[in-house]
């Protein structure tokens, strides 16, 4: 049960990424073009760099995305191994009922 309940803090931690109109958009523009440059997602979005930062930051610490620097800028892109994961069959193994069929 312990081991779980650190499972459940990871998973608290993209659930809180994921439920936000803009960090959803971000990912969205990621699986779409790949890595992009942060200077790209500024334009893309018509916000500050800073507000764009903390986005990126929260979708970083959830591990739904990656980053890249390369000299001065910074690249991100889409984490697919995580986000693949995360919509895998896995997480409902989590919460299925003992008996009622099995995915693990």
């Amino acid at each position: 049960m312990i081991a779980r309940m650190g499972q459940f803090e990871q998973y608290e931690k993209k659930f809180k990424a994921l439920a936000d109109q803009k960090r959803l958009e971000i990912m969205y523009v990621l699986c779409q073009k790949g890595q992009t440059c942060v200077c790209d997602l500024t334009e893309a979005f018509g916000m500050t760099q800073s507000k764009l930062s903390y986005h990126l930051k929260i979708l970083l610490e959830a591990n739904l995305i990656t980053k890249e620097t390369k000299g001065t800028w910074s690249y991100y892109d889409l984490n697919d191994i995580e986000v693949n994961h995360l919509l895998s069959e896995e997480l409902c193994c989590v919460f299925r009922k003992t008996g009622k069929g099995s995915c693990c």
